[in-house]
């Protein structure tokens, strides 16, 4: 099943014009040019297994589309439709020269024939992989792995198609793994850390703007997988307490603050803690406790959709940082408005991987960690400033707010360069 779209169509649509506990009235606001359907939607089917997967390309921009590739049983065409249109967001809202993808395979990522089953997709979309579609890792597909199935192929790097457009591939792509390999305090790598940090500044910036410092702030994180481990890590450095997280066991709790670097180094591949070594004094509660805990910032960092109309009323933070992509779902985000609650949506809260990325890839940051985290750290806090204070000063959503900087992206003039 293909389907393509007119990339440049799209239907007007007006902003929501929600008003939170604030009770500040909403200015009026032009319509927002939103573009309603994908440019392209594709399935594929693995007769081995009975696997499907999908590609959807939201926007192509100068021939580029960017976006990870997710695994897991249960994976459906509309929630890879909804994870591209929030990757062409990121990209647009980040000003970055290309548009926006997702891929996704519905099969279980624990299964010992998973690697086989991303190998024959990857293949099976080599065409758009060649020339059009950068990815990366998502939910149950890691970096390492997606690498190692694109070097199986020929293929290099799963930034193969805009590594490919370089005078100098073979450099470009040795410049581009020193970029990802660079090696960050706590022993881990830049390309394993960097959207964690920025989820973190993301959490940081809130308190900033409630003029709260961060010991003073207590923040709650649902999964400690890439994203949600190097939020809780950059978290705790920057002294914030981390009081509450989950994983697919349970949540583990203590109001003190969780000891976040020893409770990572019980992490298994999957991002799972191993309940026999706990550290004293921490509590073990049900997996969903983790979202009516009593914590200036939650954090979703696992699995899409996790917060629904059916639980958001159990939620007690000040502000929800999205740092699993589509969260949050549309109805659940209305209702935390109306209670006054904020959502940073994850087209800002999380891109800061995405960002880094490409700002690698055109080489505007190198090997140099602390170059990337600087940058990184005052463009989120940038944005997060301005979502919450037009939140707090009129009312509007942050996520409507985005809305109007990923609906007006700095044009494409000519052909992305990669040095």
């Amino acid at each position: 099943m293909t389907t393509m779209q007119n990339p440049a169509g799209g239907t007007q649509q007006a902003a929501a014009q929600t008003v939170p506990a604030t009770g500040h009235a909403i200015p009026a606001v032009a319509p927002a040019v939103r573009r309603p359907d994908p440019y392209m939607r594709l399935q594929w089917n693995d007769s081995a297994t009975g696997a499907v997967g999908y590609l959807v390309v939201h926007t192509l921009r100068a021939g580029l589309a960017t976006g990870g590739t997710r695994m897991r049983a249960g994976c459906t065409l509309s929630e890879v439709e909804d994870l591209a249109r929030g990757m062409a967001n990121k990209t647009a809202t980040f000003d970055l020269p290309i548009g926006g993808a997702k891929g996704g395979i519905d099969f279980d990522p624990k299964d010992p024939r998973a690697v086989e089953v991303l190998e024959r997709f990857c293949e099976a979309m080599r065409p758009w992989i060649d020339a059009h579609w950068v990815t990366a890792e998502d939910l149950g597909v890691p970096q390492h792995l997606i690498d190692e199935v694109f070097d199986r192929l020929g293929l290099g790097q799963s930034y193969h198609a805009a590594i490919s457009r370089a005078a100098d591939p073979e450099a470009t792509l040795e410049r581009v793994r020193t970029g990802l390999r660079a090696e960050v305090d706590g022993g881990f790598e830049l390309g394993d850390v960097i959207g964690g940090y920025g989820v973190a500044h993301a959490c940081l910036a809130a308190a900033v703007s409630w003029g709260r410092a961060p010991a003073a702030t207590t923040v709650a994180i649902q999964g400690l997988g890439t994203m949600g481990g190097a939020a809780a890590y950059y978290l705790h450095e920057a002294g914030m307490r981390v009081t509450t997280v989950a994983d697919a066991a349970g949540t583990l709790h203590c109001p003190d603050g969780l000891d976040v670097p020893a409770l990572l180094d019980l992490r298994d591949g999957y991002g799972e803690i191993d309940r026999s070594r706990l550290p004293a004094g921490v509590e073990q509660l049900p997996r969903n406790a983790i979202l009516s805990v009593e914590a200036d910032i939650l954090v979703p960092a696992a699995i899409s959709y996790a917060i629904t109309p059916d639980n958001s009323y159990d939620v007690r933070a000040r502000v929800v940082v999205e740092a699993a992509n589509a969260a949050t779902t549309p109805e659940a985000e209305a209702m935390l408005a109306a209670r006054g609650i904020p959502v940073l949506p994850d087209f800002v809260a999380n891109a800061g991987a995405v960002a880094w990325a490409w700002w690698l890839l055109l080489g505007e940051v190198d090997d140099d960690p602390q170059n990337s985290f600087d940058r990184l750290r005052t463009v989120m806090h940038t944005k997060v400033g301005m979502l919450l204070a037009a939140w707090s000063e009129h009312g509007t959503t942050p996520r409507d707010t985005g809305h109007r900087w990923a609906d007006d992206p700095a044009p494409v003039t000519g052909p992305v360069v990669i040095p």
